[in-house]
């Protein structure tokens, strides 16, 4: 892949070299880890939007639990701990 320029002001520049050296990365690096995160974010705020819009419909709590048993019961979860 070949690469290119982005012209940005030069206090941004350092911000992003001072973040990138923290991280022990090159700038080049540090950017794409930091578009992969963004896109990661965003498709994860799609997802939580996506549920929400689900679990908000009348009845369909009720009707996951009709079908998978709802959730386990509290003693499930307990387990023995040292004194």
């Amino acid at each position: 892949m070949a690469d290119t320029s982005v012209k940005i002001d030069d206090i941004t520049r350092d911000r992003l070299k001072a973040l990138a050296d923290s991280a022990g990365m090159s700038m080049k690096d540090y950017i794409a880890k930091v578009a992969a995160e963004k896109e990661h974010e965003k498709l994860l705020d799609t997802a939580t939007a996506a549920f929400r819009r689900v679990i908000g419909e009348p009845g369909i709590l009720d009707r996951f639990d009709a079908e998978f048993g709802g959730l386990p019961s509290a003693a499930a979860h307990e387990t023995q701990r040292a004194a």
